[in-house]
């Protein structure tokens, strides 16, 4: 599963209001929703260790409007994205789209590749999908092919892509990095930028899934200060949106090395960046998965509600789960004093998979927050 974040739809907008009543006080803005499990790849790295199914269980169409309604009623203008597994293995896929566009929902897809035909992208914008989303792992075909343990799996994105670009619809490209391609990065950032997408999303590794067995390959915690900082690098060198995902102390650097110029980071004269923060889980986004279960994200395996008990609504507002996401000051180790904990708040499902608690610390942040911080902060 990757975010699909349209143009001009942030999903880390900060909280509203402080003086309103709590239930208030935390809008979602995007919710990565696994509508199927079943995939036609067999990724490494897959946090679903999604295989072709059928899965049981899944939710039926009519569990899906009411899922929509609710949704929409509640928070309108919302970003749904339609992810899997293969979304489009779906058969009902295009009727749920459509359902959501008409409510008003912002509805992008989050599709691997095979499946995205002429005749496919044209029922794309024939049901509103506002953008679409594709993984470019390797800068080469053998590279991407191995990570994905699929022989074409390249091509097909390729293939992929110049179809969605005939229809005229937005894309991005999202990149899972690993030991096995972080040499490749200014490569594949190339090829993004001359395959035309409007951003491009590296993510950092979280080992959950298919994953958890990749510890391995995770990069080392001083190979990601280095990458991080490099994005910063490049970030006004590049014609597109360049955005680390799953890298929340991304948001420490960035304010780091701002400051170092002397300069103060503000929404006029930073925009998204200045109101951004680098785990939104459980705080403006959410994930739900095939059954109908609710996390704060999809790499973070604990189950925070059942829309196929109570309203997503309600359990956005009560889950006991997305309440501690949003305490920063009671999380665990440096996080919580850490100065930068409102801007940053560490990977959640990082520190979970490392540790078996989701409040400590991030186990790949190699900052050491002030002494000053420690002192007036919460240190446990």
């Amino acid at each position: 599963m990757h975010t699909t974040i349209p143009k001009g739809h942030p999903h880390d907008v900060p909280m509203i209001d402080n003086d309103k009543p709590q239930t208030k006080k935390w809008l979602p803005k995007l919710i990565a929703w696994e509508v199927t499990r079943s995939c036609n790849l067999d990724c490494i790295h897959c946090r679903a260790a999604a295989r072709f199914g059928p899965y049981p269980n899944e939710l039926s169409t009519e569990e899906c409007m009411t899922f929509l309604n609710d949704v929409a009623k509640a928070f309108p203008s919302f970003i749904i994205i339609l992810t899997g597994g293969e979304p489009m293995m779906r058969p009902d896929i295009w009727d749920i789209a459509s359902h959501g566009t008409k409510l008003g929902l912002r509805m992008v897809m989050a599709p691997c590749g095979f499946l995205v035909t002429e005749e496919t992208t044209k029922k794309m914008m024939d049901v509103g999908i506002k953008r679409v989303s594709f993984s470019i792992d390797g800068a080469t075909r053998e590279s991407h092919d191995n990570f994905r343990r699929v022989n074409g799996a390249f091509d097909s994105v390729m293939h992929a892509i110049e179809n969605v670009k005939k229809v005229g619809l937005e894309f991005q490209v999202n990149t899972t990095i690993t030991k096995h391609n972080l040499h490749e990065l200014p490569s594949i950032l190339d090829m993004v930028i001359k395959l035309g997408a409007k951003a491009h999303h590296p993510f950092l590794l979280v080992p959950t899934g298919r994953g958890a067995e990749l510890k391995d390959h995770e990069i080392s915690p001083e190979d990601y200060e280095k990458t991080l900082t490099w994005f910063y690098d490049m970030r006004d060198k590049v014609p597109l949106q360049f955005k680390p995902t799953c890298a929340p102390h991304y948001y420490r650097i960035f304010r780091q090395k701002e400051r170092e110029k002397g300069i103060s980071v503000k929404p006029e004269t930073h925009g998204l960046d200045a109101m951004s923060k680098g785990c939104m889980g459980g705080q403006t986004f959410a994930f739900v998965s095939h059954t109908g279960k609710v996390q704060i994200c999809g790499f973070l395996d604990v189950e925070c509600g059942d829309i196929r008990k109570e309203p997503f609504s309600k359990i956005w507002d009560t889950s006991k789960v997305f309440q501690e996401m949003r305490a920063w000051d009671e999380y665990l180790g440096r996080c919580g004093y850490c100065e930068f904990r409102k801007v940053c708040g560490g990977c959640r499902a990082r520190a979970f998979a490392f540790t078996g608690n989701y409040l400590e610390e991030e186990p790949f942040c190699t900052y050491q927050p002030s002494e000053i911080a420690k002192k007036h902060g919460q240190p446990r």
